[in-house]
């Protein structure tokens, strides 16, 4: 038996079990035609425009951990505290050799203006007493660098190491963003650039947040990656407390524009693939009306292809449509 006459079937038997009943206290809205945006879709993951990550100076153990992920941080404040033992050791040994460098230094220039020593074994206790005091100046900065402080004002996005873990230099310790300032970045395919090009509008999608924002600058980066073929495209957002960096969002793509008869999403029930409406009848009674979709074509509009008229009077609210339903198939 074929595929979509079985759908069909169901959906007609299904459509025909509800009979006709009041709409009375129900939302119902009027679908007509009108102007939408023609679009195409491209995952993306939502990226912060600054972003910095704070790593480790010197070797020590992680002896306190003052911040976390999520956490809202202020520039300068302590983010964690690193056993500073093992610097400080190398401050003291810098010290004395910086001491002894100037002795050195002192007694061979002393020498030298006696004529006791040569003019080379004068520049050679310059020299070390210049790589004395270096070394003295870089394990004093050492020390302080035992303190992790942040960098920026933002917003914690991941902290790295754990209270007694080992940091070693160069090691990431915090990722600090600032939440200001977010992206999108999308994957384009090539047979798309050329619809690309004069693209100044894009609407993004948060399927998580159940939330659409109209993106604030749309950039197509004039490179291909040349495994995949696809060009990546940063879409700026306006200020967006929920959204962090790595989540998901959906770029619509703004390509032109089109009349086409839409019904809002809320509307929809769905019976598996099956999709169908309750209508308001002329009479003030419903009836259950079988649907074919097509896209989404804004926040919360879907097109509609099949099903229904212009004028026609939908309720939106298709739950407490199904309430009522049983309510007066019980009287």
């Amino acid at each position: 038996m074929n595929t979509n006459f079985f759908r069909s079937l169901i959906l007609g038997l299904f459509v025909a079990a509800t009979p006709a009943f009041p709409a009375e206290g129900l939302p119902v809205v009027q679908v007509k035609r009108h102007l939408v945006d023609l679009s195409f879709p491209a995952e993306s993951l939502v990226e912060a425009v600054q972003q910095t990550t704070v790593g480790a100076q010197v070797a020590g153990r992680v002896l306190e951990v003052k911040a976390d992920a999520g956490q809202v941080v202020r520039k300068g404040e302590l983010l964690m505290r690193i056993d500073a033992r093992e610097a400080e050791e190398m401050a003291r040994a810098a010290q004395a050799q910086y001491a002894n460098a100037k002795v050195s230094y002192e007694r061979t220039k002393s020498l030298v203006a006696q004529k006791f020593m040569s003019s080379a074994a004068l520049d050679k206790a310059r020299a070390d007493f210049d790589a004395a005091a270096a070394n003295r100046a870089a394990a004093g900065a050492s020390q302080s660098h035992a303190s992790i402080v942040s960098p920026i004002n933002g917003i914690v996005a991941r902290r790295h190491a754990e209270q007694g873990d080992m940091a070693t230099p160069g090691k990431p310790l915090f990722t600090i963003y600032e939440p200001g300032s977010l992206r999108v970045t999308a994957s384009v395919p090539q047979y798309r650039l050329k619809e690309m090009r004069n693209v100044r509008t894009a609407r993004v999608e948060f399927p998580e947040l159940g939330k659409w924002v109209d993106a604030t600058g749309v950039n197509l980066l004039p490179t291909a990656d040349a495994t995949t073929h696809v060009s990546q495209v940063r879409v700026a957002l306006p200020p967006l407390p929920e959204a962090t960096p790595g989540m998901f969002a959906r770029v619509h793509f703004v390509i032109g524009q089109a009349e086409k008869l839409t019904v809002p999403a809320v509307a929809v029930l769905r019976r598996g693939e099956v999709a169908a409406v309750y209508v308001q009848m002329p009479d003030g009674r419903l009836s259950l009306r079988q649907l074919r979709l097509g896209d989404l074509v804004g926040p919360g509009e879907i097109e509609v292809l099949a099903g229904l008229l212009a004028g026609d009077k939908v309720v939106t609210d298709p739950v407490k449509a199904g309430i009522a339903q049983k309510q007066n198939s019980g009287k």
